[in-house]
């Protein structure tokens, strides 16, 4: 733990607070809790996401339970760059399939469709793009750089 808090006091020399300070516990408690509602579904459905995905069952447990927990240290402010760079991770590997299945950038408007998109499964929604892991991308990036922000546990543990 005292190798975290070096490190943390490293990267956030200072946390910042007031008004920016309420704005980034905010943003970092939504993204948070948009990863564990984003988490939540595949671990429950952790072979049918594995078989979707072509991706093995270990690897798709360990990115799903980096959202859930990295988005529980998101809310928290618990080792803030570690959570958001565990799910970070994730996120990037998602750009690379929807790169590698020639995704498009952003989908579609299903209006647009004439009819709505149909999944492989039935459901209909909207259709695949890089849209949504490029988004949360660019949020954890920002969480990254700019810190938890004052009002968080990382900054309660390093003005000890």
């Amino acid at each position: 733990m005292d190798t975290a808090i070096a490190l943390l006091s490293g990267l956030y020399p200072e946390f910042i607070a007031g008004p920016q300070g309420y704005m980034l516990l905010i943003f970092r408690a939504v993204v948070g809790l948009l990863f564990i509602l984003h988490g939540l579904p595949k671990i429950k459905n952790l072979k049918t996401w594995s078989a979707a995905l072509g991706a093995p069952l270990p690897l798709c447990m360990l990115s799903a339970s980096f959202m859930l927990m990295g988005g529980t240290g998101l809310i928290l402010g618990v080792l803030t760059p570690f959570s958001s760079i565990s799910i970070l991770v994730s996120m990037l590997y998602a750009l690379v399939l929807e790169i590698i299945n020639g995704d498009p950038l952003v989908a579609p408007d299903p209006y647009e469709l004439g009819a709505f998109y149909e999944g492989p499964d039935g459901r209909k929604g909207e259709p695949p793009s890089m849209e949504k892991a490029l988004m949360f991308s660019v949020m954890l990036s920002l969480i990254i750089v700019f810190g938890p922000g004052a009002y968080s546990v990382d900054a309660l543990l390093l003005r000890l």
